[in-house]
């Protein structure tokens, strides 16, 4: 809405007391201070809009009506000629807003109530629903939890009219994470999904199931929920009177929810919505909907498959891919288990192991530690970044270019007082990090409220021998890491140059680094953190990851321990993959010029992560020969054949389209910076990655890369054929190089001396930094080989 503010200059007037005429038509009757509307008065503008309110000096500000000639009105407050304050207004499709506003737009907490008689009411930003609300559908369809940006997103709890329920975490208006669907029949599913599809592992208890009480999975999927903010709602909506309140208690989202839907429905005003189109069906591009619709198309009610068992304990264990079935097991609990508790426990430890890492939570040995760390990093961001910036000097570079503090917990001068215990906080070369933050497109009050906010950090198992201690924020865009000593020296002595080689290549594969810092305990305890940018933090799910270094000696993983967590090495990758031509020249000239400028430092056991995405099984096939063959993902079954020609690259499943900057995430965060890739097959135009079902994703150097996966299958021993089996698999990858702390000391040397003796040198991790670049390199060559 343009301010509604009247032509005041006094050339316009034509008459002064209580009425006045305006030049352009306008009329206005009320009180007046000198020239200007002033206290009481009605506005009437030449195209028919009214608004009858109070006035100051020229201004609507204060209590008022506004009607406009297409019958919609607003009725509440006004500031400087803007919808401001508390008000309903009325559209002209008979939508009801009554909440807050600000500058002319819902901010706040406030109700709409839709014309197709939906409504939702909750926290609103920028004229959309974000925060804490709940939506209720004409068809009886209920959510709530987290919205951001008129999407569902966070955690939140839908309730189908049927019965059925989902309780767990959404993305973009679709299921996406860790949840608990329970059916009408009272069977449910744990397990995770990716953009609105099971995806990966989970675990179906039919009707009836006596293996685990629905209550306590629900406990589990909210244990780390406890302390988050629901809505609680009012019963009815007045216009002067409309309250939402947050209350933090202790019971799971599941809970809160079930408590909530008994309560007596608000009343709702009939008004009518913009209707969705009917083939539009949960796993579309939600890009594709109106904001609002985008909720209102998820309710629309479905019923997963499931089974119905009479066998009170039997289980199916499943593995989904992209929404389809791939595998799945039946397990009887009953059988042999005298301690009922102990399976229990194991079932509920591995589906609370779906988010990767455990909550750190009051009374978690890294409890206080994580406390200072937030202290320091908050304290130190809000001390640099008011600094105006400029290019770095020499002096910000090296260990005495710090910020230190004492951190007392009574608080002092500088610190406020907080709970934990009093810590020494340093913080190494701020200025620099604060650069490559902003180089990278952090933004200082993200980056704070990512780290810092009261949701606290997840802890993860170390992949590695390291022993190091790994921290995830809870919104996944960052790790936090600690350091050896000599681990926090490397990095100090490799700075400058490491900020000249990021600052030089926008594409570098290298780890991004945002932060380093030092906790003292009293004691004399020490602990060292490096923050850096998660490559995983991906739209898609990773399904493998792996660890590849270019070594053979110990590069394997134990069969048994392997998950779609687990993180394989060299020796597990039974892929090679095979992409556009000129993405494979790009990468390799960047590997390339990164290992040269990790060799320039004395740098080894430097390695390639690499992640895996793979689509849905309905794309994988089977080359046979010059025949190519479709084949269901057990293999069990084939067509006829067709020219190999017939396979499209890249694969059917990936398609390539035109760069459009506003139709993929531009989110900040450690994808941000680097450019778009340009594909041969397309014209050498920059391109984006379209995926059916799941959305457009912009493709960069190791992010959103689409791939072919090759996998040679081996024979069977009564298969005299000659001819080779390649199973092909459409993928997404994401890859970067990791671990680059690792100096060739004098340590390695000996290990490198000592290991030669028992084995191939060539093959073993600590070698010297030319030959471990030129294996490394030589390695993912083969990987990722030539096409031609």
């Amino acid at each position: 809405m343009e301010d509604q503010t009247p032509p005041m200059r006094p050339e316009n007037i034509i008459d002064i007391p209580n009425e006045q005429v305006f030049a352009n038509g306008d009329i206005y009757v009320g009180k007046f201070k000198g020239f200007l509307p002033h206290g009481e008065g009605k506005y009437t503008w030449s195209d028919g809009k009214i608004y009858e309110g109070q006035w100051e000096e020229g201004k609507m500000t204060g209590k008022g009506c506004m009607r406009w000639r297409s019958g919609a009105t607003y009725e509440g407050g006004f500031s400087g000629g803007y919808l401001h304050g508390f008000g309903t207004l009325t559209g002209v499709d008979g939508s009801v807003y009554t909440g807050a506003w600000r500058m002319n737009v819902q901010h706040g907490t406030g109700r709409k109530d839709y014309s197709n008689s939906d409504f939702y009411e909750g926290s609103w930003k920028e004229g959309l629903q974000e925060g804490n609300g709940r939506y209720v559908w004409n068809t009886g369809n209920t959510y709530v939890g987290n919205w951001k940006a008129g999407n569902m997103c966070g955690r939140g709890v839908m309730m189908w009219a049927n019965g059925d329920e989902f309780h767990g975490f959404w993305l973009d208006g679709l299921r996406h994470g860790s949840g608990l669907y329970s059916f009408a029949n009272e069977g449910y599913y744990v397990g995770t999904w990716s953009r609105g599809l099971k995806d990966g592992q989970g675990t179906f208890y039919p009707t009836g199931s006596k293996v685990l009480s629905l209550p306590k999975l629900y406990r589990d999927l909210g244990r780390d929920g406890d302390n988050q903010s629901v809505l609680s709602h009012t019963s009815s909506v007045g216009a002067k009177e409309f309250k939402v309140w947050k209350r933090r208690i202790t019971r799971s989202l599941s809970e809160k929810f079930l408590a909530g839907v008994r309560r007596k429905k608000s009343v709702r005003i009939s008004n009518r919505s913009v209707s969705l189109h009917s083939d539009w069906c949960p796993g579309d591009s939600v890009k594709d909907v109106p904001l609002r619709e985008r909720a209102r198309a998820l309710s629309l009610p479905f019923r997963e498959g499931h089974d119905t068992v009479e066998e009170d304990n039997l289980v199916y264990v499943r593995e989904y891919m992209q929404g389809v079935l791939i595998k799945e097991s039946v397990q009887n609990y009953a059988e042999g288990m005298d301690n009922r508790s102990k399976m229990k426990n194991r079932l509920q430890d591995k589906e609370t192991k779906k988010r990767p890492g455990e909550i750190i939570f009051k009374g978690h040995r890294s409890y206080y530690l994580m406390l200072n760390l937030q202290l320091g990093i908050r304290y130190t961001v809000g001390k640099i970044t008011p600094v105006p910036m400029r290019e770095v000097r020499s002096s910000d570079f090296g260990p005495r270019a710090r910020i230190q503090m004492y951190f007392p917990r009574n608080g002092s001068q500088f610190t406020p007082p907080h709970y934990s215990i009093g810590f020494w906080w340093k913080d190494f070369c701020p200025m620099v990090f604060r650069n490559l933050r902003e180089m990278f497109k952090i933004d200082a009050a993200d980056y704070m409220m990512s780290i810092c906010g009261s949701d606290g950090l997840r802890e993860l198992s170390s992949p590695g021998k390291s022993g190091s201690i790994f921290y995830l924020s809870q919104d996944e865009r960052f790790v936090i890491k600690t350091l050896r000593r000599h681990e926090l020296m490397v990095l100090l002595k490799m700075l400058p140059n490491y900020y000249n080689h990021v600052q030089s290549y926008e594409n570098t594969l290298i780890t991004k680094f945002f932060g380093l810092h030092r906790i003292m305990l009293k004691g004399g305890r020490k602990v060292r953190f490096v923050v850096m940018g998660n490559m995983f933090r991906t739209e898609l799910r990773i399904h493998r990851r792996f660890d590849l270094k270019g070594s053979s000696q110990g590069r394997y993983t134990d069969k048994q321990e392997i998950d779609e967590n687990t993180t394989l090495k060299d020796l597990d990758l039974s892929y090679v993959f095979q992409m556009d031509k000129s993405w494979r020249e790009s990468l390799f000239k960047q590997i390339s010029l990164d290992s040269t400028f990790l060799e320039s430092q004395g740098i080894i056991d430097y390695s390639l992560l690499l992640g895996v995405h793979f689509r849905a099984p309905q794309h994988l096939k089977v080359f046979s020969g010059s025949a190519l063959t479709e084949l269901s993902y057990s293999g069990s079954s084939k067509s006829h054949g067709m020219s190999s020609q017939e396979l499209s690259v890249p694969p059917k499943g990936l398609l390539l389209v035109t760069h459009e900057p506003s139709s993929v995430s531009t989110a900040p965060g450690p994808h941000i910076r680097g450019s778009t890739l340009r594909a041969s097959t397309a014209g050498n135009q920059e391109v984006d990655l379209l995926l059916p079902g799941t959305g457009r994703l912009r493709v960069q150097l190791g992010v959103n890369m689409p791939a072919q996966a090759n996998c040679k299958l081996p024979h069977e021993e009564d298969d005299e054929s000659t001819v080779d089996l390649i199973e092909v698999y459409d993928v997404v990858l994401y890859l970067g190089i990791i671990d680059i702390l690792q100096e060739y000391n004098m340590k390695k040397k000996i290990e490198h001396t000592c290991k030669s003796f028992c084995y191939d040198p060539n093959t073993i991790s600590a070698v010297e930094p030319h030959l471990y670049s030129k294996r490394f390199v030589s390695f993912l060559e083969k990987v990722f080989p030539d096409q031609t």
